[in-house]
């Protein structure tokens, strides 16, 4: 059986961290989907970044986008839309058979809203409406000006990819923020069954900490945060407060492992989906982990319940040195400025291509 089978066969969603027009077009992502037990697709900003520099499959629409002097936001909404509304279709039959458990596609708000609660709000509810996708996740950052504004879209029925998160208290206040919206939706009599993922980032934790730590610590950071935050996730799942939501029709905000791809190259190249099995729970992975995966991957034991030896390996970690709390905190505050600077980026590829594309024309 080929290992993705059988890694979904636990009770894991594998859904792949990439997009571009030419896995649409080529029918590789469907290939994926039948081949692979790929069920769902995240995206981001650096991700279509590198599609529109790597490809002419954007330049046609580009031209035809900038020819109506569109903001250059608005312009690459409708290109990401595109290519997710496509993608959404192919996995609508995913979506329909796990009564819409699987087969999401996410799309990022723009990250320079993540101190504007009520624009990123706006947004959400925008965004949504415009891909006519029910099966289209909305992501907002789970941090502290994103809370807010996590739970004003769950309670206006926006299904919502909470990323950004390291910790797991990070990851409480974002399940916190959910449950708020759901329970809104009760008191209000709407349907509570709104969608969500909460994404914890794994491999961050490792890359910070590479040379800081003893020999036998190393890449061992990212899977004790990620053992402790599961162990709080199952306790969260079985809560009272959880339980009476669930018993008004409220579904589990799953949790998901982002950033899964290998950063050390003298680690295994699947070193993070080997260890990270575990059911209802989603890994979103790299193109490039995700075939490495199905050509030689393993399964290790699954994630333990109880969190395993978390504890005692955060517990080195803090003797080493590592204030993992503050490092939680730097991690996020660090990723909020990296997306900042993809999504600039991004817009600037785009005003360039355009630029070009006027002057040839």
């Amino acid at each position: 059986m080929n290992p993705t089978k059988k890694l979904h066969n636990v009770g894991q969603s594998l859904w792949l961290d990439n997009i571009t027009r030419d896995l649409l077009n080529s029918g590789m992502l469907q290939r994926y989907i039948d081949e692979l037990s790929v069920t769902g697709l995240t995206s981001n900003p650096t991700i279509f970044d590198h599609a529109i520099k790597n490809s002419a499959d954007y330049d046609s629409d580009i031209a035809r986008l900038s020819s109506r002097a569109k903001p250059v936001e608005d312009l690459f909404f409708e290109l990401a839309l595109a290519d997710l509304t496509r993608a959404a279709d192919l996995l609508r039959p995913v979506f329909t058979r796990t009564d819409g458990v699987d087969g999401w596609v996410s799309l990022e708000v723009s990250p320079l809203l993540a101190h504007d609660t009520e624009h990123t709000i706006a947004a959400a509810r925008d965004l949504s409406q415009r891909s006519g996708k029910s099966n289209l996740f909305i992501k907002i950052p789970g941090t502290k000006e994103g809370l807010p504004a996590i739970e004003a879209a769950i309670f206006a029925g926006v299904p919502v990819n909470v990323t950004l998160l390291f910790s797991r208290e990070q990851y409480v206040a974002a399940a916190e923020a959910y449950l708020r919206g759901v329970e809104r939706r009760i008191e209000a009599g709407l349907n509570p069954a709104v969608a969500s993922v909460a994404s914890l980032f794994v491999s961050r934790w490792d890359v910070a900490t590479a040379g800081k730590v003893p020999a036998e610590l190393a890449n061992r950071l990212g899977i004790a945060v990620t053992q402790r935050t599961y162990k709080t996730y199952l306790e969260l799942l079985t809560s009272p407060r959880f339980l009476r939501a669930a018993n008004a029709g409220a579904r589990p905000q799953r949790l998901l492992w982002a950033s899964t791809g290998t950063k050390d190259p003298n680690a295994s190249d699947i070193f993070y989906v080997r260890a990270l099995a575990a059911p209802f729970t989603v890994n979103t992975m790299p193109e490039a982990t995700l075939k490495a995966f199905a050509q030689h991957g393993e399964i290790g034991a699954k994630l333990a319940p109880n969190g395993g030896d978390c504890e005692k390996v955060l517990a080195a970690f803090a003797k080493a040195g590592i204030d993992i709390d503050a490092l939680a905190n730097r991690l996020q505050d660090e990723g909020a400025a990296s997306f900042d600077k993809s999504w600039n980026d991004l817009m600037a590829r785009i005003e360039s291509k355009s630029a070009v594309i006027r002057k040839a024309s």
